[in-house]
């Protein structure tokens, strides 16, 4: 994996965006550590300038879990209904982001809270565009707490189709 960039909030926002994703790449991962202002622990995923979404989540909160398919894609951060000062993880996974097919994707989010409710939520979608991934951007409701983080990595093949690593 290959860092491409990393974003760090200075101050509150409603998104986080990158944009001019290099072509270079066959698989595309996100790390996330993300809070946001308001009681709600859904933020929405997407790429370039929006499209078809369709995902199946499996999501636990420490006394129920939902299975569902919708439209939209989500993946959980932090909200003030957790502990003060904690932000959630996530890892989204996109394969071949530079092929001429729907793109698949998985994430897995988890909060961390002092109580009895916390989060875990596992995601499998697919985006219906055959266009190359060139942006992609995390929205909430309202806003990110400011020391969200979102980092964008890639990863390369070799010709003989095993993984490469760089320092």
């Amino acid at each position: 994996m290959k860092l491409i960039e990393s974003k760090t909030l200075g101050t509150a926002q409603a998104s986080i965006e990158f944009t001019s994703i290099p072509q270079d790449g066959t698989d595309l991962v996100v790390f996330c550590s993300l809070r946001t202002n308001v009681n709600a622990i859904a933020a929405t995923l997407s790429f370039n300038t929006g499209g078809t979404y369709t995902r199946r989540r499996l999501q636990g909160d420490g006394s129920s879990v939902i299975s569902d398919t919708a439209s939209v894609d989500l993946v959980v951060n932090a909200s003030t209904g957790t502990t003060t000062n904690t932000f959630s993880n996530t890892q989204i996974y996109i394969p071949n982001y530079t092929g001429s097919t729907a793109k698949s994707y998985s994430s897995d989010s988890v909060t961390e809270n002092n109580s009895t409710e916390a989060y875990q939520t596992l995601i499998a979608g697919r985006w219906s565009e055959t266009a190359a991934i060139t942006s992609l951007k995390i929205t909430v409701a309202n806003t990110l707490d400011a020391g969200s983080i979102i980092s964008l990595y890639k990863i390369t093949k070799g010709s003989d189709g095993i993984v490469t690593t760089s320092p």
